[in-house]
């Protein structure tokens, strides 16, 4: 039984344990397709997901970045710097119309490529921020001495997730119920583990004026 130590390797492991010779050259695919899957569900954005948001805005718009998929926050760069609220599209251009008053925003939203603000902005302010992006698929790291984040860290959620996108497949075999189990089990450690982060530490202290 193969270790899994990259993607190469993942790929040995998923046709060990599916053990038929003629579905080898459809594993990358049950990779891609369950991989494509998951980072298509925000409960599955990480921390090892997150990336820095910097960039100046100009003609009252920031470009969206490249291989975004969501927004965890976002604030004017300032002394002191304040705050964005995320409100959808419909909200920000109803309070904030193109054309009306400008000033220092407090509202951002996605119009299609780009962020808009609300009010329009008054000076092309910098805004920061953090923001989940798509990471390099698994194909990409063709070497098992070029490892993925889940291969390192949860390869286990990787192996059980590829065998359960071999459903189509194999159809009635007896071991999808199980490896859709264990792909469950995984998945939700994953999630726990995150969750956990995003508040772990000391507990929040009030504030007293």
């Amino acid at each position: 039984m193969a270790v899994i130590s990259g993607y190469a390797s993942l790929q040995t492991a998923v046709g060990d344990w599916l053990a038929k010779s003629n579905l080898t050259t459809f594993i990358p695919n049950f990779i891609q397709n369950w991989e494509e899957r998951f980072y298509r569900q925000p409960k599955n954005f990480g921390r090892w997901m997150e990336t820095s948001l910097n960039s100046a805005i100009a003609s009252s718009v920031v470009a969206v970045p490249t291989a975004y998929l969501g927004l965890k926050y976002a604030y004017v760069d300032g002394s002191p710097a304040s705050r964005l609220d995320r409100v959808s599209l419909n909200q920000l251009y109803g309070r904030y119309p193109r054309g009306g008053d400008s000033a220092r925003p407090v509202w951002i939203s996605r119009d299609t490529t780009n962020f808009v603000f609300g009010p329009v902005p008054d000076s092309d302010y910098t805004i920061k921020g953090v923001y989940w992006a798509k990471p390099t698929l698994m194909r990409s790291f063709a070497s098992d001495a070029a490892a993925h984040w889940i291969i390192v860290n949860a390869p286990d959620l990787a192996l059980y997730g590829a065998l359960s996108e071999s459903a189509p497949f194999l159809q009635r075999d007896a071991r999808l119920a199980t490896w859709k189990g264990l792909y469950a089990e995984c998945l939700q450690d994953y999630r726990d583990l995150h969750a956990e982060e995003d508040v772990s530490g000391s507990p929040v202290q009030e504030v007293l004026a």
